[in-house]
């Protein structure tokens, strides 16, 4: 392929990393990239929460609109961003390997058992951490990771939960950070993932190259699960596909944003009956009170 690849990227320290394993990856098979930095509406407003955003799609189509004009010719996501349907025209080219899919606690340094508060800008994370310690407060916290690290810094919270994927793909993951191991992660959490143009089979056929097949699976075993809950990035929703032995085994939940009410599922299966899990699950989950979450969820206003 003679043609330079241009890689469309949001801005942030994280996503230039993301950006350049991918552009790293590429070149590595003899093809040119170049990089180009986009700013998504996401970056720019870190004040409303998400919830208030319309936020399906927040940090993605603005690097959409790019592609589809043909600014650039292949976008990096971390894959938990990305909406449950892609915008027309634009097709998953890869998935890479997954990184780490767990949520840390991040201590403040100010923080205090007097005042026992906790701070994110997720509803899974707030309602999850809820659903264990219903005494805390919740504070929204918005920002790129090193905004919100700086933003724990200054305050008097407990602490602030964060991805630890991308803490450690930056270097800045603090030695004490305590791992939430039961914490489901969001959808496709740890992930990163291409997209280009449907109408562009070489390039796709390149980026392909770069494809890990179980995270493939893995996480569109979660999105299935997410979409069929009718979920975004609003509703809290976690889900946790992987491998167990010869088997696939999929842990998912959904819960009211006060972490009050929740719906679970585990279930495992074999590789060859994966492909719809993600469905099913949904499916058991919204018959067994999850519909009923999400109708209080979209009567409250925070989904459509």
């Amino acid at each position: 392929m003679t043609q330079t690849i241009r890689i469309g990227t949001r801005e942030s320290k994280l996503a230039l990393w993301q950006a350049n394993l991918v552009k790293d990856g590429i070149e590595s098979i003899g093809v040119k990239t170049e990089l180009v930095p986009v700013k998504s509406e996401g970056d720019i407003d870190l004040i409303t929460p998400l919830y208030a955003m319309g936020v399906e799609g927040i940090f993605t189509k603005t690097l959409d609109a790019a592609l589809l004009n043909k600014r650039i010719d292949i976008a990096v996501h971390s894959m938990k961003d990305v909406p449950t349907q892609l915008a027309g025209g634009i097709i998953q080219a890869a998935v890479l390997k997954r990184g780490p899919h767990q949520d840390v606690l991040v201590k403040g340094i100010n923080g205090s058992l007097d005042q026992p508060v906790i701070g994110t800008g997720s509803t899974r994370r707030s309602a999850m951490w809820l659903n264990k310690n219903p005494e805390y407060k919740i504070e929204n916290l918005r920002g790129n990771v090193q905004t919100r690290l700086q933003k724990l810094e200054d305050s008097n919270w407990m602490g602030a939960i964060f991805a630890k994927a991308g803490l450690e793909r930056l270097g800045i993951l603090p030695s004490d950070a305590v791992q939430l191991d039961w914490m489901l992660p969001a959808p496709a959490q740890g992930a990163i993932m291409i997209v280009c143009r449907e109408e562009d089979p070489e390039i796709l056929e390149t980026c392909f190259q770069l494809n890990d097949e179980m995270t493939a699976l893995c996480t569109k075993i979660e999105k299935d699960f997410l979409k069929t809950l009718m979920g975004g990035c609003s509703t809290p929703i976690s889900a946790y596909a992987r491998p167990d032995g010869d088997k696939i085994r999929f842990d998912g939940n959904i819960l009211s944003p006060d972490g009050i009410s929740i719906v679970e599922i585990s279930k495992s299966v074999s590789s060859f009956e994966a492909v719809d899990l993600g469905t099913k699950c949904g499916e058991e989950v919204l018959a067994n009170g999850g519909a009923a979450i999400v109708a209080s969820i979209r009567k409250a206003g925070k989904i459509d």
